[in-house]
């Protein structure tokens, strides 16, 4: 997740429609194959990453610092260490200014049946790419749970407003899936990781993979999927939605002696599992982000 990507958006919105607002926090299902029970959000990196020793802060510092502390050599999966590092740092500034009082904000004021709503909207707009990666994964079963979705939240759940499908008696939890999954499901590495300013934490495949995640649905309809204002409104919901969503997790990174590496070693191991359970294989524990005092 980018928390500087709302910021961009807002600032591109400004010139041509006003702002939109973002869905509450949920719990949602990862990326499950019909063989194995869902995998909480927890990991990933095909070449795991060691985790770090992450120790509280001392005593007595300033809680809104960023520490980064000295490291030695970058690891395999992380070449560019130095520079994502930058990066992490400058988007940390940018999320304590401007990103985390907007999410703040919009979770406090907003109401949360409205950010219920555009949470499930989001989801049901995604429902397409997860259906057409669960059929290239071969996996039918997951692909017709997809489509049952989709169809019932978009006719019963008032273009996806409302996850009918999760409650009883239907039962269909939402399932994230994406090109990059597929990718990493026929064997394609993640290649390096990186930071990006206007992303978040990604890989070279992870990156590839959003690209055309985001591609699908302008190429298949065109209008209104295909204009930058779905593109540039979805965005901004999306990054604030998730910025609501993942504000305990950052707290918890803040806290850590290295918040850039508890936050790389988060997310290299959270798409390993997720990977891995699209192989019906058992993901690695998920270490700790914080030692406890």
């Amino acid at each position: 997740m980018s928390v500087a990507a709302p910021v961009i958006a807002l600032l591109l919105l400004g010139a041509s429609a006003e702002p939109s607002i973002t869905q509450p926090p949920q719990a949602e299902e990862s990326v499950t194959t019909d063989e194995t029970p869902a995998t909480p959000a927890a990991t990933r990196a095909a070449d795991p990453v060691p985790a770090p020793p992450l120790v509280p802060a001392s005593e007595g510092a300033d809680d809104s610092a960023i520490v980064v502390s000295a490291r030695g050599k970058p690891p395999r999966s992380d070449p560019l260490q130095s520079v994502n590092a930058t990066s992490f740092q400058a988007v940390q500034a940018v999320d304590d200014a401007i990103v985390a009082p907007i999410a703040l904000g919009y979770e406090n004021k907003v109401p949360q049946p409205i950010r219920s709503g555009l949470h499930n909207l989001l989801n049901n707009l995604s429902e397409p790419i997860n259906f057409v990666n669960y059929l290239l994964q071969l996996k039918p079963g997951k692909a017709a749970e997809t489509l049952g979705r989709f169809t019932v939240n978009t006719t019963v759940g008032i273009g996806g407003v409302i996850d009918v499908a999760k409650a009883k008696p239907i039962n269909l939890p939402y399932r994230r899936n994406g090109f990059a999954n597929t990718m990493g499901f026929y064997g394609v590495k993640p290649g390096a990781y990186l930071f990006l300013p206007l992303i978040g934490p990604t890989t070279v495949r992870d990156l590839v993979g959003r690209g055309l995640d985001l591609t699908l649905l302008p190429s298949a309809l065109g209008s209104p999927f295909n204009t930058p204002y779905y593109s540039a409104g979805t965005g901004v919901l999306r990054s604030v939605d998730d910025r609501v969503e993942m504000d305990d997790l950052l707290r918890e990174f803040r806290e850590a002696n290295d918040p850039y590496a508890a936050e790389r070693t988060w997310y290299l191991n959270k798409r390993e599992a997720e990977i891995r359970a699209l192989k019906g294989k058992s993901a690695p524990a998920q270490p700790a982000v914080t030692a406890t005092m």
